[in-house]
């Protein structure tokens, strides 16, 4: 009922978001046919040899955020599940600073996206990490698979802007406050945020003519606006909270959410994110620092901010 998210081109997998013109990695879609790419779902990685042997008397170690590889080692699954207890570590902490959050963010979103075509590294994976990161990792990996299947590659990158979203304090603000005034819980909000814009990253009108960050069509906005901009954070996300309370929220959420988006699979994707922030609230900011990717023929591209001034680039292992 309010869009067809704008980035559902980004990344099917979960580590993705938006719907609309293109196929965003990560994104939703309005309708059950597919829109772009609502997630950061990765495309399918060959089976790798994975590694057998039993843990190192160091693999429990953690190692700083700001020195995590760009490209998470899928041929080495303890290494990369070292790699994710720290993400989930560092996103725990409130003294990390802005850049080994920003670090884990992105590391979360391409372990999500390449262990979603990674079946076998996947299994390993979750059997080595810790609880809290296995937490983590299986919403996000739940959210992937179902945005996933609602989006296909695209022959032409989007006709969007790309820009940097309020600070995460500034929208956490917007959140909580419409949380008071309607009762829809501000985690769900944020998800819906996410998946929807990428936390309002993506600048564009969807192919069913949605609008604004959290991607409102016209005649639902005349509805829940409340005479507002459709463009400004503040009343887009207090709209929001209004319509998911006028279908359920905060009691029957899954309602709430099918009546924002009429999909199962958006529901349960929207839902498996709300779940990470509501247990680990820290996880939000992790989730603010993830990129528009962007599934075309040719592989994924990263849409930058600045985009399309700046220029997109591909995907290592794309």
């Amino acid at each position: 009922m309010t869009t067809r998210t704008v980035a559902a081109a980004v990344l099917a997998v979960l580590l993705t978001s938006c719907t609309g013109s293109g196929s965003p990695e990560g994104g939703a879609t309005s309708t059950p046919a597919p829109t772009s790419e609502a997630s950061d779902a990765a495309p399918p990685t060959p089976t790798e040899e994975l590694e057998t042997a039993p843990p190192r008397p160091d693999e429990g170690s953690t190692t700083p955020a700001r020195t995590l590889p760009a490209d998470p080692p899928l041929r080495r699954p303890a290494v990369l599940a070292r790699h994710l207890d720290q993400v989930t570590t560092t996103l725990r902490d409130p003294d990390a600073t802005d850049d080994e959050v920003r670090a884990a963010g992105e590391y979360q979103q391409l372990a999500a996206r390449s262990l979603a075509g990674a079946p076998r590294v996947r299994r390993a994976v979750l059997a080595r990490v810790r609880p809290p990161a296995a937490r983590m990792l299986g919403n996000d990996l739940d959210a992937a698979a179902e945005l996933t299947s609602l989006t296909s590659p695209q022959s032409r990158l989007p006709d969007w802007r790309i820009v940097q979203p309020p600070p995460p304090r500034e929208l956490l603000r917007h959140y909580r406050a419409a949380q008071r005034r309607t009762g829809a819980p501000w985690e769900h909000l944020a998800a819906i945020h996410l998946v929807e814009t990428r936390m309002g990253r993506i600048r564009g009108t969807s192919t069913a003519g949605a609008q604004g960050p959290m991607q409102f069509i016209p005649p639902t906005w005349q509805r829940y606006g409340a005479g507002g901009d459709v463009d400004d954070y503040r009343d887009a996300i207090l709209a929001a909270g209004r319509l998911l309370r006028d279908h359920g929220a905060p009691g029957d959420m899954e309602n709430a959410l099918w009546h924002y988006n009429p999909s199962d699979r958006y529901v349960r994707a929207v839902s498996a994110y709300a779940r990470n922030i509501a247990r680990e609230p820290g996880l939000y900011r992790g989730y603010w620092h993830w990129r528009v990717l962007y599934r075309h023929e040719r592989g994924t591209y990263v849409l930058p901010d600045g985009y399309p001034r700046t220029r997109p680039f591909l995907l290592g292992g794309s």
